[in-house]
């Protein structure tokens, strides 16, 4: 995923603190859709550490962290990578310094990074102009040469304030978590590093605490394919609504349940003690590569209970 560059312009206002609160939440919430989608490639970039944001003039952040049902979104936003200022996230040895942007006159610092970098511009919607889930700025530009002088053109980037405008982006936000998560898995050589990164790599599947055991006993041949087979189940369970799809997600490859007389074969003690049906299943070449879980409709997920060998083969 694209890094996430936060318009410190759209913390420049004086609105009244309550609607500040609200949009500081709307905004976070964005981000945290970004972060849903991929959570090991989400980076938030700002002026300054998260910690001394000053989210309007006189509102520091901690007026927002003090406000009623707050406490869940600053803790998972506090968790996410970060980087301060902007010019740590440019590629080494660049500054971008012949460069600026504006936006209606406003230099906007961060806006121009995202599109330095091909990123993401995150704000605050207290202001209408930044409610669009794309912005265009005025980029100017030092020329080289005896005579000097700039070069003004437009350009245009991705920007969200709000989870509606995260849901626009969603196309461009997964084809860079398939890309990075590809890259992850092709690095693992063994099962015990899969089940490590399952969480940043796969973070809407979930997993028996058994389940680790049958990572630590996968052979290298098994670790790609297991990892690829992941991803599909990760990218299935992050468009499914059990509302409109009540038997299952819309699968990424064959996923089926098993035959009655194989049943018995398939239950595993779940995470609260309770013995559960795992029949759902795909396999995994080299053959008999097989993984067993369970849809949990009222979580919009499915639990893993089993990889490895084709269970009674």
């Amino acid at each position: 995923m694209p890094q996430l560059f936060l318009n410190e312009k759209s913390c420049e206002t004086t609105a009244d603190p309550e609607r500040v609160n609200r949009a500081m939440t709307e905004m976070v919430r964005a981000v945290l859709a970004v972060a849903r989608e991929d959570r090991a490639g989400t980076l938030l970039v700002s002026r300054e550490p998260v910690t001394a944001l000053q989210l309007a003039h006189g509102h520091a952040i901690g007026k927002w962290i003090g406000t009623p049902g707050t406490k869940d979104l600053w803790q998972r936003l506090a968790i996410l990578q970060s980087k301060w200022p902007h010019r740590e996230a440019f590629p080494e040895g660049e500054t971008y310094s012949d460069v600026e942007y504006r936006h209606d006159g406003d230099t906007v610092e961060g806006l121009g990074a995202a599109h330095l970098t091909g990123g993401l511009g995150v704000s605050l919607p207290v202001e209408p102009r930044w409610a669009t889930d794309r912005l265009t700025l005025v980029r100017e530009e030092l020329l080289d040469g005896e005579d000097g002088g700039t070069a003004l053109t437009e350009v245009e980037i991705s920007h969200a304030a709000t989870r509606e405008h995260v849901t626009i982006h969603l196309p461009w936000i997964r084809r860079g978590a398939d890309a990075g998560r590809q890259k992850a898995v092709e690095g693992l050589r063994s099962g015990a590093e899969l089940w490590a990164a399952r969480s940043d790599l796969f973070p809407l599947l979930q997993f028996l605490p058994l389940a680790e055991q049958h990572f630590a006993e996968l052979s290298e041949a098994w670790v790609r394919p297991v990892g690829e087979r992941l991803g599909e189940l990760q990218d299935a369970v992050s468009d499914w609504d059990p509302d409109r799809q009540p038997i299952s997600p819309q699968w990424r490859s064959y996923v089926r349940t098993e035959f009655e007389a194989r049943r018995r074969l398939c239950w595993f003690p779940d995470i609260d003690g309770e013995n559960r049906l795992f029949d759902w299943h795909c396999d995994f070449l080299p053959k008999p590569g097989r993984m067993h879980f369970r849809l949990v409709h009222e979580e919009r997920t499915l639990r893993i209970a089993y990889v490895g060998r084709k269970l009674g083969v």
